[in-house]
């Protein structure tokens, strides 16, 4: 379909500007830096940053640090040494919108920082696995939950996955809790967004007064990853990998 091409662009976009960024990162580096070379490169592919401007989002990343979940602002102060970063990106190309994040190392990090990265990128691919035609977001869902629970993380619910297309958040929500067979059922051709939040403590979480930074309730490290995927006759196919042709 002429609309998976279009979405398997941008997601390409996305893919290399976190492939980009990842190399970038360590102390001292800002995430105002990272957010304008991400700019740069976007707009060198000719698309538009898919969240710069949208809902009067400010900036091209979401560069979240340590306690912040998602969502936060670039700003000017330096990263540290046993940090962690998340950064999250959307390109808009022809009219077609990709979302993406991964959660980074700043220089060298302690095994429980360590630990919560490696346990969410496994919930994405888990909850990337059951993501097949038939199936229900309740699935994926429940993949995240239970890989994510069962070593005490917590799991963050006021923030899901979602479709994607001509617009960055389309229907089905796609929580990253539920129960297998529960909820909207996927189909062949749908692209969604998967994206696990995950927290070393609490699941609980709050805004902070820019209104769009989220960080934990406990001040504990969270991560997050994400992947801009289409649902096929032979299962999902992730968009975002960096291996995308």
């Amino acid at each position: 379909m002429d609309e998976v091409r279009k979405i398997r662009q941008s997601s390409r976009i996305a893919a290399e500007v976190l492939r980009l960024l990842g190399d970038m990162i360590e102390p001292g580096m800002t995430p105002k830096k990272l957010d304008s070379e991400a700019e740069k490169y976007i707009r060198s592919r000719h698309a538009e940053p898919g969240f710069k401007g949208l809902y009067g989002y400010p900036a091209t990343l979401c560069v979240s640090v340590e306690h912040e979940v998602v969502h936060g602002i670039p700003s000017d102060l330096p990263l540290r040494e046993g940090q962690i970063v998340g950064l999250d990106v959307g390109a808009l190309k022809d009219g077609y919108y990709s979302d993406h994040a991964r959660t980074f190392a700043v220089g060298k990090i302690d095994q429980a920082h360590q630990d919560l990265i490696t346990r969410t990128k496994e919930c994405l691919d888990l909850g990337i696995k059951v993501a097949v035609a038939g199936g229900t977001v309740g699935d994926i869902g429940h993949a995240v939950q239970q890989h994510a629970e069962e070593v005490g993380y917590g799991v963050v619910r006021e923030l899901v996955g979602h479709g994607i297309g001509t617009r960055l958040h389309e229907e089905p929500q796609i929580p990253n809790y539920g129960r297998p067979g529960q909820g909207a059922v996927i189909r062949e051709g749908m692209c969604l967004a998967i994206e696990p939040m995950i927290n070393i403590g609490s699941r609980e979480v709050v805004t902070q007064d820019d209104g769009w930074t989220v960080t934990t309730a406990d001040g504990k490290p969270s991560a997050h990853f994400e992947h801009t995927i289409v649902i096929t006759s032979n299962g999902p196919e992730v968009l975002t990998a960096y291996e995308v042709t």
